[in-house]
């Protein structure tokens, strides 16, 4: 999916535009792709989010096994974020899911929600609540990429640890960095 329309399906999950660092990212989620479920306005529902199987793979991996620019940095913007509550490579930990397993059966859709608006988990076995980060830039600017790197890992196609190759940085995903954080190019 572009960049540009994530931001524009955050917006209908959300229900508004996402301000991010002092900036309205309303010019920039302009999508000019021909997918009529990304240009549909905000007033119609958004289509139902299909199961996780059924998805189209986030990520590229070569033959090789470089992967993309997206699983790359999704790796360490995990590792910067959510590690500290979801154990590394996405294993879980005490009081956090197993993302890999979660990624088994969640969509896009589902695991956006999530991430956007937060969820809390109370019941006489546990207490478990996850912040909602949806206005945090550090998570939303990246969310695609944390997304392919946790899916590449759910699906068994990235191992544990660092990914050993990757393609670099384009041109393109650092000029849409740059718009979505609020820094000059």
């Amino acid at each position: 999916m572009p960049f540009r329309a994530f931001l524009f399906r955050t917006a209908l999950l959300t229900g508004g535009l996402i301000a991010v660092g002092g900036f309205a990212t309303a010019g920039f989620a302009q999508d000019k792709s021909s997918d009529p479920a990304a240009q549909q306005p905000a007033a119609n529902a958004a289509p139902a989010a299909p199961a996780a199987a059924e998805e189209e793979k986030p990520y590229k991996i070569a033959p090789d096994g470089t992967v993309d620019w997206a699983v790359y940095n999704g790796f360490r913007r995990y590792n910067g974020i959510c590690y500290v509550c979801h154990g590394p490579d996405g294993e879980g930990s005490s009081f956090a899911p197993a993302l890999v397993d979660s990624l088994k059966t969640l969509s896009f859709d589902q695991f956006l929600e999530t991430v956007v608006n937060g969820k809390e988990t109370v019941n006489t076995a546990s207490d478990k609540k996850m912040p909602a980060l949806g206005s945090d830039p550090n998570v939303m600017c990246y969310i695609n990429d944390i997304y392919a790197y946790l899916k590449a890992r759910s699906d068994g196609a990235v191992g544990r640890g660092r990914p050993p190759k990757f393609e670099k940085k384009s041109a393109d995903y650092a000029a849409a960095e740059n718009a979505c954080m609020g820094t000059p190019g």
